[in-house]
């Protein structure tokens, strides 16, 4: 028995001397299966806009796993491993990276900001078929390996590819959401917070539409506390108002083109833009955003269009749009908007 007892130390001793630093360490004692992420989000490509994209949603706390993916390999390993070094200012315990989607399972948002981006001086419908090509590679591997995910576009022509990604992914209407004017309204906000020194959240508007230069702003709605602007100033937004509104909406179009032109590319407004639609979608919110969905049949569009206008996002993705009351020539502009854009799909081969 002295002898047995010796021989079962010694194997003890044995196995302790071969046991890890970790097994030393640390006990296992759940007998489950473990639990896999809850709230994983992936960002397809890894330019400026979908890195700032992925840092605003690191920054708050919004995901438990964070996916990468691009063809870059090079550039995918290096961003995954920059976002890596900083996990210790982070609430998010995997970030992950790979070209192959399969590293995307699971996800319940999925952030497509991938495809050619615009130059100086270009419209965003003018990217359209070069982009359409990439979703066809692009979608049908995100539905592969997330096909109960809400799917988020941010690429441009963003009204046109979150319809391209639609038509492609089979997903029901509520579950591909474009970025769309979410962007537009935070930049009207802020110049209206601007011109009348206030905080941008204190300040009311809309910009609806295509995201680009067909947009529309809803002066009608425009307000600061519950008093409508227009009230105040009969004119705003028109060409006979001595206050030149007008101008902030044309500031929002241009403003993507004035940032191009100074910086290359935008990236740090649309990466919060889109951290902000994140949230509503991943915390269940109910909070309403002006973002692209389809149209037809609402407010006498009647092409199969994605346009924004003020949505309800929760875990459910879309599930409710509120019928914003138009004056007759913002509802005109709305139409012209949603017609510009069918002249560009129209043509599309999918």
């Amino acid at each position: 028995r002295l002898r047995l007892h010796l021989s079962f130390s010694s194997l003890t001793l044995h196995l302790q001397k071969m046991a890890s630093t970790k097994e030393k360490l640390i006990a296992h004692v759940s007998t489950e299966q473990a639990v896999g992420s809850k709230s994983k989000v992936t960002v397809v490509g890894v330019g400026m806009v979908g890195m700032a994209a992925a840092v605003s949603i690191l920054l708050k706390d919004l995901t438990d796993e964070l996916a990468l993916v691009d063809v870059m390999e090079d550039k995918l390993k290096g961003e995954a491993m920059d976002l890596q070094h900083g996990s210790l200012f982070l609430k998010t315990h995997k970030i992950v990276a790979d070209k192959d989607y399969s590293v995307t399972a699971n996800s319940r948002v999925v952030v497509v900001t991938a495809g050619a981006r615009q130059q100086e001086g270009e419209s965003r419908l003018n990217l359209v078929q070069r982009n359409v090509n990439i979703f066809k590679f692009i979608i049908p591997n995100i539905v592969k390996y997330s096909p109960n995910c809400i799917m988020l576009v941010v690429s441009n022509p963003v009204d046109i590819l979150t319809y391209v990604a639609w038509k492609l992914s089979g997903l029901p209407r509520n579950r591909v959401i474009g970025s769309g004017t979410n962007l537009d309204s935070a930049r009207f906000r802020h110049l209206m917070g601007e011109k009348l020194g206030l905080h941008p959240s204190s300040c009311h508007g809309w910009v609806i539409g295509e995201h680009g230069d067909s947009s529309v702003p809803v002066w009608s709605g425009v307000n600061v506390a519950g008093v409508s602007l227009q009230s105040l100033n009969p004119n705003i937004g028109t060409e006979n108002d001595k206050e030149d509104w007008k101008s902030l909406h044309k500031m929002v179009v241009d403003s993507a083109y004035e940032v191009i032109k100074l910086k290359g590319y935008t990236s740090w407004a649309i990466g919060m833009s889109v951290a902000d639609l994140c949230e509503s979608i991943l915390k269940n919110l109910h909070k309403c955003h002006p973002v692209s969905t389809l149209v037809k049949g609402m407010h006498g569009v009647k092409e199969e269009v994605f346009l924004s206008i003020p949505c309800i996002l929760g875990s459910s993705g879309l599930t409710d749009v509120v019928h914003m009351t138009l004056k007759p020539d913002e509802e005109k502009q709305l139409v012209k908007s949603a017609e510009t854009l069918w002249g560009v799909q129209k043509d599309l081969t999918l």
